[in-house]
């Protein structure tokens, strides 16, 4: 007993000399015989060593362990770039750190050098793998003569593996693989073999988490395809539909480990709520348009099946230099998994009053409509809604009330939303409207939004943004047609460097009045610079055409702009000058968070 006392003992003290040990600063010499400026660089980006060198509150310990986790690290560098056959020397202070116990670090280390020599590139002389499921993407690298990069192998294992399990096969593995390395002809040899076990299907789903939503609601709006042959696309379909929602902080999904007697796969679905309510605030500042504040107020899962109650309110034009405040009140409901999961159904209802330039309006709207999500891109709404309005202009008191029937598709597959920098966003509406009642006509609203992105540089720094957008109205004369249907010019969302709804069309009724048109044109491209990581620059140029009644005209703005980029997406700040068209009044700035589009 007592010499296992005294070697314990001397452990201990060992020990705590280690952690006595004082922090140290170390020369360091990196030295790579042989290679490549990228390969150097590719070796000491693997290197422990090379990344904290410049951390002096480590000591002779963290050193030593560093230096023998560095081999491993560099022979995986190397095996990844194809060298097989390189050589690792890590000294502290001459001695090779692989040789120093661990628990017997120097007290001290002032000089640390490292010697990698990469060694030649090796090549597939064979590279084989089967059975392959059809349409499998193998990569273009796993072929004889390819350089015979190690993560090539594993991307055409993992490639192979999940050909197999989109084809059904959820417990598809590899059951046997040989790689060979031939030194003298710097060769290597792959043979991956797999079994894609059974055709699956998808059994039973097991929930848990759920506190507040229903369970039957859960598996709703889920939408788990039991019965049905397995896709791991239709898991992630699941989780989409379950996230979208806005009820889970957390949704995960886990394959059971085994298959049932009669091969279908259970799957546990485990989510966790988020707090009931919620409140956000906004705020966007022009220098024309003025202070506009908005804000709402959230209730997730109100009635126990998933249903979101949103409040919103806004205030907007406070201070501007045309027209006057507006006002806005608006409730809406919504309800996932309505008819089937991929359909939401909703009521919506506002009252606003606007103090425009040219006229006032008080309006209520209420509706009822359904969204679609036809894939992860793709989606669809449409509604039946009731509308009333009374505007006030020079021609007088208009009354308006309408039946009418919004229609969108849109088509979305941009990287970012708030900040993207590659993809599309297209989106078309027709919006057919029948007057009963009132100075209201019949006809429809027809729009187009189209949107493109395409960066360019490492890591995208420099991207060109376009927009272009469409509208018309047909069928309803201008004078029958609610002010909502009609288009203006001008502002941060149409051309910056104009005053807010600066550009419409002036008719004669009775005498000069100024009212928006029925047909638009408008462009908006940019240039943006990424500057830093978090600062940008934008340049950018807006055009605007309106015409209706008669009359037409067009204005055009260009400016300069900064981004600092935040996790909600970019501070915008804007200055426009006007470029042509009578409505310019000097430079327009802009204030707000997210992309200009």
């Amino acid at each position: 007993m007592g010499p296992k006392t005294i070697r314990v003992f001397h452990l201990s003290v060992a020990a705590l000399a280690i952690l006595a040990t004082p922090a140290l600063a170390y020369s360091l010499k990196f030295n790579t015989p042989g290679a490549s400026d990228d390969l150097r660089n590719t070796i000491k980006g693997a290197s422990l060593l090379v990344q904290s060198a410049d951390d002096d509150s480590k000591d002779a310990q963290d050193v030593l362990s560093e230096a023998r986790a560095d081999y491993n690290r560099i022979v995986s560098a190397l095996f990844a770039e194809g060298r097989y056959s390189g050589t690792v020397s890590i000294k502290l202070d001459g001695r090779e750190a692989a040789t120093i116990p661990p628990l017997d670090a120097p007290s001290t280390v002032n000089n640390v050098t490292v010697t990698v020599t990469p060694g030649p590139e090796f090549t597939f002389s064979r590279a084989d793998i089967a059975p392959v499921a059809p349409k499998t993407d193998l990569p273009e690298g796993y072929k004889v003569g390819a350089v015979a990069k190690s993560g090539v192998i594993v991307d055409a294992a993992s490639a192979a593996t999940t050909g197999w399990r989109d084809a059904g096969h959820a417990k598809a593995e590899v059951s046997y693989q040989n790689i060979v390395a031939d030194h003298r002809a710097n060769q290597l040899a792959s043979d991956v073999r797999l079994a894609p076990g059974p055709l699956v299907t998808f059994g039973r789903l097991e929930t848990s988490g759920n506190k507040r939503l229903r369970t039957k609601r859960l598996r709703e709006i889920a939408g788990f395809p039991t019965g049905e042959v397995y896709d791991p696309k239709k898991l992630d379909q699941v989780q989409s539909r379950l996230q979208r929602t806005g009820i889970f902080s957390s949704v995960a999904i886990t394959e059971a480990k085994t298959l049932n007697p009669d091969d279908s796969l259970d799957v546990n679905l485990a989510v966790v709520e988020q707090k009931k309510r919620k409140i956000g605030l906004g705020a966007e500042l022009s220098s024309s348009d003025g202070l506009g504040l908005n804000g709402y107020w959230l209730h997730r899962n109100l009635f126990g099946g998933g249903e979101r109650f949103r409040v919103d309110a806004g205030i907007s034009g406070i201070g501007g230099a045309t027209g006057g405040t507006d006002y806005s009140i608006g409730a809406r409901i919504d309800r996932p998994a309505t008819f089937n999961p991929e359909t939401s159904a909703y009521i919506t209802t506002e009252i606003s009053q606007k103090n425009e330039e040219d006229y006032t309006e008080n309006a209520f709207d209420i509706g009822f409509g359904l969204t679609r999500i036809f894939n992860d891109k793709l989606t669809g709404d449409v509604s039946i809604n009731y509308g009333w309005s009374k505007v006030t202009d020079d021609s007088g008191q208009t009354y308006f009330r309408q039946v009418y029937l919004p229609t969108k598709l849109t088509w979305d597959d941009r990287d970012n939303k708030l900040d993207p920098t590659k993809g599309y966003f297209i989106q078309a509406g027709v919006t057919p409207f029948v007057g009963i009642g009132g100075d209201t006509g019949t006809g429809a609203q027809v729009t187009g939004d189209l949107r493109a992105y395409r960066g360019f540089g490492q890591n995208d720094r420099f991207v060109l943004a376009g927009r272009v957008q469409l509208g018309g109205v047909y069928g309803s004369d201008l004078e029958e047609t609610p002010r909502d249907y009609l288009f203006y010019s001008g502002g941060g969302g149409t051309v910056r460097g104009q005053p807010y709804q600066s550009l419409g069309v002036e008719v004669l009724d009775g005498g000069t009045l100024k009212t928006g048109g029925t047909e638009f044109v408008g462009f908006q491209g940019e240039a943006r610079i990424g500057i830093t990581d978090k600062i940008g620059a934008v340049a950018f140029y807006d055009y605007g055409y309106i015409a209706g009644g008669g009359d037409s005209g067009s204005q055009a703005g260009a400016g300069l702009g900064l981004r600092y980029k935040t996790g909600i997406g970019p501070i915008r700040l804007d200055v426009g000058f006007p470029v042509s068209g009578g409505t310019g009044s000097g430079a327009q700035l802009y204030i707000g968070i997210g992309q200009a589009f």
